[in-house]
């Protein structure tokens, strides 16, 4: 099925018209700024809203679930201003959202058996190739030989079978 000129993998929206909730919105933003339940009830009392982890927690339910509870616009803007509140701070006291971000980051704790919540990018083969902004550098000695193997000719093939011209079911006598 081709959706916007992109191949659908298979995953089907909750909603047949595709549009979001405000439930999913919450979700997104909750899992896309590493929040954790009493983070989020934090920046809700930043705007005098108040709400407890249960309920917050029936917002993040399965559709189908029976303690499901449908987010009002209310507790999505009231979330959204204290959002706001959260990264940028007041006038008179800012502060810098990467380093609210960073600190959301460190806070989240670290699973057994799992390295230091390193961050997994792949490295290049060739530190000089990979770069784009200039071309290799020449100073550097390569770390491979240079010098060529010569390239040998392979042993001519031998004819195992005889030439055969094909008819394809015609008659030889034509």
């Amino acid at each position: 099925m081709l959706i916007f000129g992109f191949f659908n993998s298979g995953l089907k929206p909750k909603n047949k018209n595709m549009e979001m909730t405000n439930n999913d919105i919450l979700k997104k933003l909750r899992v896309a700024l590493m929040l954790r339940d009493d983070q989020i009830v934090e920046i809700l009392e930043l705007v005098d809203f108040r709400i407890s982890k249960s309920e917050l927690g029936a917002f993040f339910r399965a559709e189908n679930h029976e303690n499901y509870v449908e987010c009002g616009d209310q507790v999505l803007r009231n979330f959204l201003n204290g959002l706001v509140i959260h990264l940028r701070g007041t006038k008179e006291n800012p502060k810098n959202p990467t380093a609210v971000l960073a600190k959301h980051k460190a806070q989240i704790p670290v699973k057994e058996g799992t390295p230091d919540r390193a961050e997994f990018k792949a490295k290049p083969k060739d530190e000089d190739k990979a770069r784009g902004d200039q071309s290799p550098s020449r100073s550097k000695p390569a770390s491979k030989s240079t010098s060529k193997k010569p390239f040998k000719k392979p042993a001519p093939k031998v004819q195992v079978v005889e030439k055969v011209k094909f008819n394809f079911g015609k008659n030889k006598n034509m």
